[in-house]
């Protein structure tokens, strides 16, 4: 059975500072943010595209919003190099 949760990412180009704000306020509260305007998390294709329309209904005429689904595969070779946050890791957590 395949996993339902994807590593998915989150990515835009949004010229207005209200609508910018607006749209990191929506992908924080979802992902982590890994680059200014770049967020990773693991979620479903349901609730990824739940969260594309919230932000996409901010895009201003020549913004962007673009969003990719990383399959097994591409997230075996995937790497992070530097201080860049690492990609978050798909397992169950236990908090006590």
């Amino acid at each position: 059975m395949p996993r339902q949760d994807m590593l998915t990412v989150f990515t835009y180009d949004i010229a207005s500072n209200k609508a910018r704000r607006k749209a990191a306020a929506v992908l924080e509260d979802a992902a982590s943010r890994v680059q200014k305007s770049v967020f990773e998390t693991r979620m479903s294709e349901a609730r990824a595209a739940a969260i594309a329309q919230r932000v996409a209904s901010l895009l201003g005429p020549g913004d962007s919003l673009r969003v990719y689904a990383v399959g097994d595969a591409g997230e075996r070779r995937s790497r992070v190099y530097g201080d860049g946050t690492p990609i978050e890791p798909d397992g169950g957590y236990w908090l006590f």
